[in-house]
């Protein structure tokens, strides 16, 4: 689907009950729009049903702790909320979108008394790179993640995706898919949204430390299902250079689902068995409690 964001057919949840999607606005001097003051989730969901539904509310909803505000639903509320909406658009297969966010009560860095406004949307949507099975390029990002003690790094938080967004803007100028982000210290991060993995010469599966970026749902349950398959993951800091001794990379992310990786900046790389298995274990393992039709609210 084409159409712009602001105007598609069907329903958003907002604040409790469904509204038109072109009437599903807020104020302009919203605060979350000045200060970052939001956290958000992105699932998909897979004939009907929203992979770990649960797992992400909760995360919206200690995301939100962390951010010093308190969501006016319960998590079962959520849980039925992102449901009706996925029922209501007919998606099959497609993204979910909630978002919690500071209103317009107040203007100023200080924001006590500030309602919270919740909305969730989804929409149909394919996958997100286009040469998902053949490997995608990617470069450098001039941008790191910073150190933890400035950011609330473990939060999905709106703030924090601005270098992301400046990051893979240079990335898809220069003609590539996405950037490879270092952290403050010059170890190897993350993407812009996903999480990376590489198989190393040792035969194990390697994935940077997430102690300054978010550890995320989909790369949890990649680990798991890799384990699975006999791979052993190491879980570390990783130098940039070390990308050289790497035979395969993906990306993981609810997004990217498993996306193999076949050039970072001077490095190329391969994709083979082992990312291919990986591939289609993740995409049993999302469907594998699908049921014969939509989920009711």
């Amino acid at each position: 689907m084409d159409t712009s964001y602001d105007n598609r057919p069907g329903f958003i949840w907002m604040n409790g009950e469904l509204v038109p999607w072109k009437d599903a606005n807020t104020h302009v001097l919203t605060h979350a729009l000045h200060y970052a003051s939001c956290v958000f989730e992105g699932e998909r969901a897979y004939d009907g049903r929203i992979f770990k539904l649960n797992e992400h509310t909760r995360r919206l909803f200690a995301g939100a702790q962390t951010m010093d505000f308190e969501i006016p639903y319960t998590i079962e509320e959520i849980d039925a909320a992102c449901r009706l909406v996925v029922e209501k658009q007919g998606i099959r297969d497609g993204y979910i979108r909630p978002i919690a966010y500071r209103g317009a009560e107040m203007m100023g860095v200080s924001a006590q008394e500030t309602k919270i406004h919740v909305a969730i949307a989804a929409w149909e949507w394919p996958d997100y790179f286009a040469d998902r099975m053949t490997g995608i390029r990617m470069k450098w990002a001039k941008w790191r993640r910073p150190d933890p003690a400035t950011i609330p790094c473990k939060t999905k938080a709106g703030g924090l995706y601005m270098i992301c967004t400046l990051s893979k803007h240079d990335a898809e100028k220069d003609g590539y898919a996405d950037a490879l982000m270092m952290d403050y210290r010059g170890y190897i991060a993350e993407a812009t949204g996903a999480n990376i993995f590489m198989l190393m010469e040792d035969g194990k599966l390697h994935t940077p430390e997430p102690d300054c970026f978010l550890d995320g749902i989909t790369k949890r349950t990649v680990s798991a299902l890799a384990r699975s398959h006999g791979y052993e993951i190491v879980q570390r800091h990783i130098k940039p250079e070390e990308l050289a001794g790497a035979s395969e990379v993906f990306l993981t992310g609810t997004a990217v689902e498993v996306t193999p990786v076949r050039e970072i900046g001077e490095y190329t790389f391969t994709p083979g068995e082992m990312t291919r298995k990986l591939i289609e274990a993740y995409d049993a393992e999302v469907r594998s409690e699908v049921p014969a039709t939509l989920n009711a609210a």
